[in-house]
């Protein structure tokens, strides 16, 4: 059950409280021999996602109408019948933007119910995955609309995105989140409105894709996965529309991720897959070293060896063949060191310490911005931990609570206290003094 975003926006356009809005549907339905007693609780449940039953969507609809002085639909209020996006006077493509920008609006107002809402599984979470892979492909994706969008906006937009994912890097999800999504909905959302041709629009689309995908990482890193997955899947809509298979494998790859944090191994492998399959020629080696990677710790997760080694050479020889200067902005994250690191999570599954120690170390010793540093002290203070160098362990986290201090990020921050147990349970004299200093990052809260 997805949170009602149209809904809630049309609401604070027509400046209704959830009472005022039952009462309306209430007086509605009376005026149609209907006997209706909602209060507000019923609307906080419409906006968390669920449907009102008989006629109460149309009756909705109805109130919303009169007070905004336009037609509705029932797509319009977020209340279509399953499947549909799109208003009677709007094309699938038109009808996507108002959903993502009413999404953006719930986020930079910190709606609970958009923000807390968890991540979908199953069908709900393969589909727009599917939808991606397969036609019908956008033919155009041209508009008109009050504002002309130009070239020089498509520069800012991914100058933007370079921005906000920098600062990400350095500053973590949780302080970068609030700054992107409000660029999204001030900046972006009017861009998308706009009027622009099929090749102009295409670039926008791609643009604003690359954004959306980084608010949906800083949505991830803050542990709100449900709204994570929702801007992966917007990112994934974006791609399509701007007609770039390789943003699509992007998106995916971070899909991926997220499929292994949740647990969903055989999801995160059928995933890379697509990803791999249906971006061919326009994926490039960073990009496919990383997914082939992401697999590996997928099958290393799930058991098999066989599996997990043969996606570790894979990864290998195409981390062998980065160049880059033909690399996009987008797969900048795989850095000399990624593909070792990730490699020594798939062999600790294996159990394979030595060899998972190996890769740790080469990545450590590898160049890093500081978010990915973090994590790479982090695994190999786990590895050595494994290992019984507690001693060697101690330093390598203390070093690690050092790299992560300024960084607002809930996943750094589970990363830690992982790592403090695990120091705590290795009763060194020396893991006491390091879980000291992971204890004295944590005390500053978020």
């Amino acid at each position: 059950m997805q949170p009602n975003t149209l809904l809630d926006a049309l609401l604070d356009e027509a400046g209704f409280s959830h009472a005022g809005l039952a009462a309306r549907v209430n007086r509605a339905g009376g005026a149609k021999g209907l006997s209706l007693r909602y209060e507000h609780t019923a609307v906080a449940r419409w906006l968390k996602g669920q449907r009102p039953r008989g006629q109460v969507p149309d009756l909705i609809c109805e109130v919303l109408a009169e007070r905004l002085n336009r037609a509705l639909t029932l797509g319009d209020i977020g209340l279509g019948v399953s499947g549909q996006g799109v208003g009677e006077t709007g094309s699938p493509l038109c009808s996507f933007v108002e959903r993502a920008t009413a999404l953006w609006r719930s986020d930079e107002q910190q709606r609970r119910h958009v923000i807390e809402a968890p991540a979908v599984t199953g069908t709900s979470a393969v589909m727009p995955v599917w939808e991606w892979e397969n036609p019908p492909e956008d033919a155009d994706v041209s508009r008109a609309g009050p504002m002309s969008v130009s070239p020089a906006d498509i520069v800012t937009l991914r100058a933007a995105r370079t921005h906000y994912e920098l600062m990400y890097r350095r500053a973590g999800g949780m302080a970068t989140r609030a700054r992107i999504v409000g660029f999204l909905t001030t900046a972006t959302a009017p861009l998308l409105r706009g009027s622009y041709g099929n090749e102009l629009g295409r670039q926008l689309h791609r643009a604003t894709g690359g954004l959306v995908a980084v608010a949906g990482i800083c949505a991830y890193d803050s542990d709100a996965h449900g709204l994570a997955q929702r801007y992966f899947h917007q990112a994934l809509r974006l791609a399509k529309a701007s007609g770039d298979r390789g943003l699509g494998a992007y998106v995916i790859a971070l899909l991926v991720n997220q499929s292994l944090l949740l647990g969903e191994y055989r999801q995160a492998v059928a995933f890379a897959e697509a990803a791999l399959r249906t971006a061919g020629a326009q994926i490039t080696p960073a990009l496919a070293s990383d997914l082939y990677a992401t697999q590996a710790k997928a099958y290393a997760r799930l058991g098999d060896r066989a599996g997990a080694l043969r996606c570790i050479r894979r990864a290998e020889r195409e981390a062998a063949r980065i160049h880059p200067a033909g690399e996009p902005e987008e797969t900048g994250y795989v850095q000399p060191g990624l593909i070792n690191v990730q490699t020594a999570e798939a062999l600790l599954s294996l159990g394979d310490l030595s060899a998972a120690h190996d890769h740790a170390a080469a990545a450590v010793g590898a160049p890093a911005h500081d978010r990915g540093r973090v994590h790479r002290l982090a695994m190999l203070c786990q590895i050595e931990l494994c290992r019984g160098e507690a001693d060697r362990a101690a330093q390598t986290a203390t070093e690690m609570a050092e790299r992560a201090r300024g960084m607002e990020s809930r996943r750094l921050r589970g990363r830690l206290r992982l790592v403090r147990e695990q120091l705590v349970a290795s009763r060194s004299a020396r893991a006491d003094e390091a879980a000291e200093r992971i204890d004295s990052a944590l005390r500053v809260p978020l």
